[in-house]
């Protein structure tokens, strides 16, 4: 039987999804958890992985096992057995072939920046603080630019090895709620680092350091030295992840 599971973590914690032969990572909790309720090794597979400090609300991950159980009695033993930062919402049976990251259609992140001069005692874990006050009006108009299908290499990490750059986003915009700035990207996948390395290029934007219309010349460079730094990974959540 192949199960599908939709999964939260805080990522404070974590050296990221993947399995590290020397760190905490949230597939190897996972996983550890499988085993105790199987009792059997079980390889968990994710839509993709995240970096260290990076959360999810809706991470999907799927194993294969020869036990048939319940799927509530499975989310319920699973989030007595995990770690109290890792939670599974949902658990379904899938067909055999199911593979979370080959058969995704799109992607949403979110990124959150606390805007005030002090930092929040409640969002540290959640958000990237900058004191420095930012015009969200400008960051709107930046984050626009990035609508439609481009070569993103100037928001790729030196480390990525995905094939291509071009990626396909859907949306991309920035929303301001009291102390909160969020920006939200949708797009059909992502380069190593592309939403933090933007974020990064939308504060420059916000606090004046470069002109909103930077943007599209940074987008055309092609070139990751022309954006802004890499933002912090505390403030990146994985949303959700779409299927046909």
């Amino acid at each position: 039987m192949r199960y599908r599971l939709i999964v939260e973590y805080d990522g404070t914690g974590y050296h990221g999804w993947q399995l590290q032969p020397n760190g905490r990572t949230v597939q190897g909790a996972l996983e550890e958890a499988l085993a105790t309720l199987f009792g059997e090794p079980i390889r968990v597979h994710a839509s993709g992985r995240t970096d260290a400090g990076v959360h999810a609300a809706g991470q999907v991950v799927a194993f294969r096992v020869a036990t048939v159980r319940d799927c509530r009695q499975i989310r319920t033993a699973l989030n007595a057995l995990t770690p109290r930062d890792i939670s599974v919402r949902e658990v379904t049976e899938v067909a055999d072939d199911f593979d979370p990251r080959r058969h995704a259609r799109s992607r949403v992140y979110e990124y959150r920046i606390w805007n005030e001069p002090w930092p929040s005692a409640f969002w540290h874990r959640y958000a990237w603080h900058v004191s420095r006050s930012l015009d969200a009006r400008a960051m709107r108009r930046a984050a626009t630019v990035l609508s439609g299908e481009h070569d993103f290499s100037s928001f790729r990490s030196a480390d990525c090895n995905a094939k291509t750059p071009i990626r396909r986003v859907l949306q991309s915009g920035v929303t301001e709620a009291e102390n909160m700035l969020v920006y939200r990207v949708h797009a059909n996948s992502f380069l190593q680092h592309m939403v933090r390395a933007i974020v990064g290029t939308l504060v420059q934007v916000g606090t004046g350091d470069l002109p909103a219309d930077a943007m599209a010349e940074i987008l055309a460079s092609r070139d990751r030295g022309r954006a802004g730094p890499t933002a912090p990974a505390r403030g990146l959540t994985l949303v959700a992840v779409s299927y046909e």
